[in-house]
């Protein structure tokens, strides 16, 4: 087969051109820190890239929501634990004026004067909001989950309306319920009725009724305290219940954040180890091409020499 002065120059000059492209894409991997700078680059890698950058968005979103739910569970709990000291401190008042030989009536009204104004402390805390929502109202679209008379106006947990559950997505699979009502948490005030069997449930009031009938027969009826007494009890067991299972909630949560984390370690390594450059071994490969070029750009001069006649033209 005959070679022609023109097919030994477009062969040399397409293995330069080669040699070219690879130094051009090895500078663009130094200059950009990445291995993946268009999808042709590596059709495989781009599609691996695009997946972990999806799942890593993914575990970032389920953090954010893991942070808001910490944050409203752990008000919540900081809440309870105020209420729960606040109505032990009722149960000692009620204690104290249910002596009826020992306490005067300047002693009952003392009594009475601080048993509403822990009432009116204990509102206040049922009303405790994160970021302008009631954290014991429910669903409620209001401000509040109590009136200054406490009385309910949040949303679900009563005997009429169930619970409707607020729920923060901590991963795929796992979602975990953020808030407790106010009924759950501190009773809910209805009269006697008869059950569909024909049985009669009892009264009941809820604590803020309590400790208002506390304050009243502190004076007028020393006598009731002793009921009174023992449907405290009942309250303070029932919000103790209610804190232990915000605690559980919370460690949970802060499960979810711990794996949550270990995820997000996990995928920023493989995503690195998909896109981010070897630096020592891309120099390597750059100044092995970059040598390369040059000698076979000699080698290139030395096998078309120039000719007379390339100058006369």
């Amino acid at each position: 087969m005959r070679i022609t002065q023109r097919s030994l120059a477009v062969t040399s000059l397409q293995g330069l051109n080669r040699n070219m492209d690879a130094i051009s894409k090895l500078q663009a991997q130094l200059t950009s820190g990445k291995t993946i700078n268009k999808p042709s680059d590596d059709p495989t890698g781009t599609n691996a890239a695009m997946q972990t950058r999806q799942e890593l968005a993914g575990a970032v979103q389920y953090a954010r929501n893991i942070s808001d739910g910490l944050g409203q569970l752990d008000a919540t709990d900081s809440a309870l634990r105020s209420m729960i000291n606040q109505v032990q401190r009722v149960r000692d008042l009620t204690v104290q004026a249910s002596n009826a030989g020992a306490q005067s009536p300047a002693s009952r009204s003392a009594v009475q004067v601080e048993v509403v104004g822990l009432r009116q402390s204990l509102i206040g805390l049922a009303n405790t909001t994160v970021q302008g929502q009631p954290l014991f109202g429910g669903v409620t679209s209001g401000s509040a989950a109590y009136d200054t008379t406490g009385v309910y106006q949040g949303f679900g947990g009563t005997s009429t309306v169930p619970v409707i559950p607020v729920t923060r997505q901590v991963s795929e699979e796992d979602s975990i319920r953020v808030d407790i009502t106010g009924p759950e948490a501190f009773g809910e005030t209805r009269p006697a009725m008869t059950d569909a069997d024909g049985r009669t449930v009892p009264a009941t009031r809820d604590l803020f009724t309590l400790v208002a009938d506390i304050a009243d027969h502190a004076v007028s009826d020393p006598d009731a305290l002793a009921g009174d007494l023992r449907d405290l009890d009942l309250a303070l067991d029932r919000m103790t219940k209610a804190a232990a299972d915000i605690g559980s909630r919370t460690n949970r949560i802060e499960t979810a954040k711990q794996v949550n984390a270990d995820l997000q370690l996990s995928l920023t390594s493989r995503s690195a180890d998909i896109e981010n450059v070897d630096l020592a071994k891309t120099i390597m490969n750059l100044t092995m091409q970059q040598t390369g070029y040059e000698a076979a750009l000699g080698a290139t001069a030395k096998a078309i020499q120039p000719t007379l006649l390339d100058f006369l033209r």
